[in-house]
């Protein structure tokens, strides 16, 4: 922790959520001739990995100034009116629970602004494209920084575009099918979602999250509390994704760029469990408490139906898709981060807001992964790659084999490891979910959840022993190339990261307890 003025933490923050709006804009106008470089193209490009650079380092200074000892207390705020007649403002802070978060979009749209500098998608203009992914960033960035309700949802409707357009214009095959079902989806659910917010405003007379987390539900009947969890849990749902409102997801990952698919993995899908946390538990608790039992129900059942449905993917003869399976792997991991939310424990809510972050670093590890060996081998079929001889990545392209595996075992949730504790977490609290929950029934989710763990398992380890194993190179086959330069700057953090919250969970978790104890108490201690 280092000493920083209070002033210039809001500068920070500012800097986080507006910065990459202006460097969507500047990489529209011309480059300076002195910074063309070899081209415009690689100007842009490079522009991209500059902009995200520098939002990184922002992200990182803040978090180096955050006062660690206080991680419950809302830091570098900034409120300011913006339109009065509804008392809409513009209030951003960060605290311990969104501060992770925040860090973590700042370095994977890097990672992913550095990988596209040398890995380009196959598409339209470049300027475009860092256009665009900077405008998803800066969405992103605010919908974790942000505390009004209607601005919440503005910065949360603000990546739908951005989205859309990377998958219709850089993605693959049935790109514009996976495009459109994704910002329906979506569109749909933030349509009911604006409606539970507005609800929430009008009956509370304010839309300050803070002021509103601190009420903890008191100024709302318990029948309005069950209407706006009813209406902003859909919306939620969708982006999550929850089942059964999941079926847009495999199709946009399976379409979707390299990068498209890290930062929607990475990051997109943790803005839904963010807005449960942030705005439902706090906000509307007696609402949550009668929803909690369907909401574990749909989350176990998410967990067992993706790890069924990616055991059938993994299965000699199905056509499989790999980047496919990986989507669908996210369908069970959501389900545990969800169910840790629906114990409405310290517990459960820690492992949910852990598992959101170690998702998000060995999720998109292995879209990276995965979109290298489609780079390679120009399919990402699992017959295919395990053919006559198989990819054999062993003995191929061993340190991309090595690679694989080890984010297959992350994935599931080998102790030492970042995909262990939220999952752990999350089932402790269902043994043990708040006062006024049916402790049988979590019980009941607990064992479905566990038994997910070995699902889990079994489907990863199958793909380790399809896509990494396999006969030697026949005389006279083409070597592929092994992991380059720019793959390993772009991996080697997602992959020292996954030990360190593996073997450190001490560092996430004393951010985020602090935070959850004073959330789920109404802001009283």
């Amino acid at each position: 922790m280092i000493d920083i003025s209070e002033s210039v933490m809001q500068f920070l923050l500012a800097l986080i959520v507006v910065g990459p709006l202006a460097g969507a804009a500047a990489a529209l106008l011309p480059a300076p001739p002195g910074l063309k470089g070899k081209s415009p193209d690689q100007a842009v490009l490079r522009h991209g990995v500059t902009v995200t650079g520098v939002i990184l380092l922002a992200a990182l200074v803040l978090a180096l100034g955050f006062d660690h000892d206080h991680p419950s207390k809302m830091q570098a705020t900034t409120d300011i009116s913006w339109i009065r007649a509804l008392d809409v403002r513009i209030h951003l802070g960060v605290d311990g629970i969104s501060l992770p978060l925040l860090v973590l979009t700042a370095l994977l749209t890097f990672l992913c602004a550095l990988y596209s500098y040398f890995k380009m998608p196959a598409g339209p203009s470049p300027k475009a494209f860092v256009a665009l992914l900077l405008v998803l960033e800066s969405g992103t960035l605010a919908t974790f920084a942000v505390l009004d309700l209607v601005l919440f949802f503005l910065a949360f409707e603000m990546v739908l575009i951005p989205m859309y357009f990377l998958i219709a214009r850089w993605g693959g095959e049935g790109r514009q099918a996976a495009a459109w079902k994704f910002i329906l989806y979506t569109l749909l659910g933030s349509v009911v979602m604006l409606l539970g917010l507005l609800l929430i405003g009008v009956k509370a007379g304010t839309f300050d999250m803070v002021a509103l987390a601190t009420d903890n539900g008191r100024g709302l009947t318990t029948s309005v509390q069950v209407i706006a969890v009813l209406a902003i849990g859909l919306g939620l749902a969708v982006k999550t994704p929850m089942w059964p409102l999941h079926s847009w997801l495999p199709d946009a990952h399976t379409a979707a760029p390299t990068v498209g698919s890290v930062l929607l993995a990475g990051v997109l899908l943790k803005m839904g469990t963010y807005g449960f946390v942030r705005i439902v538990l706090p906000i509307t608790p007696d609402g949550m408490a009668t929803f909690a039992p369907y909401l574990a129900a749909f989350a176990v059942a998410g967990i067992i139906y993706g790890s069924l449905a990616c055991l059938a993917l993994a299965k000699p003869g199905n056509k499989g898709d790999l980047k496919r399976l990986i989507a669908y792997s996210s369908v069970g991991h959501m389900g545990f981060v969800l169910l840790g939310i629906a114990t409405m424990t310290p517990t459960g809510v820690n492992g949910a807001l852990f598992a959101n972050i170690a998702h998000g670093l060995i999720t998109g590890l292995l879209f990276f992964l995965v979109g290298a060996v489609k780079d390679r081998y120009g399919t990402a079929d699992l017959d295919t790659l395990a053919g006559v001889t198989g990819a054999a990545l062993y003995g191929r392209a061993p340190r991309l084999g090595a690679l694989l595996a080890f984010a297959s075992v992350a994935s599931l949730g080998l102790p030492g490891l970042a995909g262990f504790w939220g999952e752990m977490l999350a089932l402790f609290g269902a043994f043990a979910p708040a006062e006024g929950l049916s402790r049988p029934a979590f019980l009941t989710f607990m064992a479905i959840g566990a038994f997910g763990t070995l699902l889990t398992a079994a489907y990863l380890l199958v793909v380790v022993r399809r896509v990494c194993m396999g006969g030697p190179r026949p005389a006279g086959e083409t070597a592929i190339a092994d992991v380059q330069g720019y793959e390993f700057a772009a991996w080697t953090p997602l992959v020292v990261l996954t030990v360190l919250a593996g073997l450190w969970p001490a560092v996430l978790l004393g951010l985020t307890d602090p935070a959850v104890q004073k959330l789920l108490a109404g802001g009283t201690q």
